[in-house]
């Protein structure tokens, strides 16, 4: 046993680890989207954490088998990342920056949790097209993007990192790069939505009812989701050139892909599995932007004292 504790001390394996976590969220969020666009938000009825007032569903119909998967990969999740905080906190030391990362990693996953409650206990699903779901829809992904980058932070912190010092303008475009992608994710969230919803018959007449001043308040917000896009991903690619970091070629090279799968979204009207598979690319772009915007924060001030710790080693 105490070789085991000795042997997670060490951390050998604990970035490994937190990258398996940070991935299995992905996969928790993607299937995710395949509940919402497959309107089966309500397969569990209105019990939550229980699936139809049981542990294990009977003859479950697909909506039940869909959302009860998601809750069991969400509980799986859970557990995982109960072993990264422990793990983090066993193998580094008090005042290191990854432990904070790990405990809003853990805070965020319960406010996940509290927020999908609200959405099930408060009816939000399947055909629910009130405001009110417009808002905790775009609460709900907004936290959940949190999740994903608190996640992020634990991972890519745990690894040796280079130096980035920037001016007070690169530091201004990452902020505007990370909160602007954020609200890319809201209103995608809500976009997607309404392609759900209210799905159109050819592209002309899916343009045409975002400016209608009769149509449902999900279809006349679709327009937000490209409008936020562009501004974002101008930022996105400003700071991703100045960085001129290998992770930064990352971000760049996903920007590509989205612009690419974003369009493809749209001139086939939004199928789920081209929704499940924007999501996907943009759950990879937003995990490379946050560790490429985290070195304009915390880059100068880790590699001074990496510094400093050297010196005093040699010493």
């Amino acid at each position: 046993m105490g070789a085991i504790v000795q042997w997670l001390r060490r951390g050998r394996g604990l970035r490994g680890y937190a990258a398996f976590v940070v991935g299995f969220m992905v996969l928790v969020i993607v299937e995710g989207a395949v509940v919402r666009a497959t309107g089966s938000g309500n397969g569990c009825g209105n019990h939550w954490p229980l699936c139809n007032g049981e542990v294990i569903p009977h003859h479950p119909r697909v909506a039940t088998v869909i959302e009860y998967v998601h809750r069991s990969l969400t509980g799986v999740c859970t557990w995982l990342v109960a072993g990264l905080i422990a793990w983090v906190f066993l193998a580094r030391r008090k005042g290191e920056i990854e432990r904070r990362a790990a405990v809003w990693t853990g805070v965020l996953l319960l406010t996940e949790g509290a927020l999908g409650a609200v959405l099930v206990k408060g009816g939000y699903v399947e055909g629910n097209t009130s405001a009110m779901r417009v808002f905790v829809q775009c609460i709900h992904f907004s936290n959940t993007m949190a999740l994903l980058a608190a996640m992020t932070l634990t991972w890519w912190w745990l690894g040796e990192r280079e130096a980035v010092v920037l001016d007070a303008r690169s530091r201004m475009a990452a902020w505007i790069a990370l909160i602007g992608t954020m609200v890319v994710g809201a209103t995608g969230s809500v976009a997607a939505l309404a392609d759900t919803l209210f799905p159109a018959a050819d592209l002309k007449l899916a343009l045409m009812q975002d400016f209608t001043a009769g149509a449902p308040l999900l279809v006349r917000m679709r327009w937000l989701h490209p409008a936020a896009s562009v501004i974002a991903l101008a930022c996105a690619v400003w700071l991703g050139v100045r960085l001129r970091s290998r992770i930064s070629k990352w971000v760049l090279g996903l920007i590509v892909v989205q612009i690419l799968l974003g369009v493809t979204d749209v001139l086939l009207l939004a199928p789920t599995w081209m929704q499940v598979l924007h999501l996907l690319g943009a759950d990879a772009y937003w995990i490379a932007l946050v560790a490429a915007c985290s070195g304009v924060f915390v880059g100068e001030r880790r590699w001074v004292r990496a510094i400093s710790m050297q010196r005093v080693a040699e010493v």
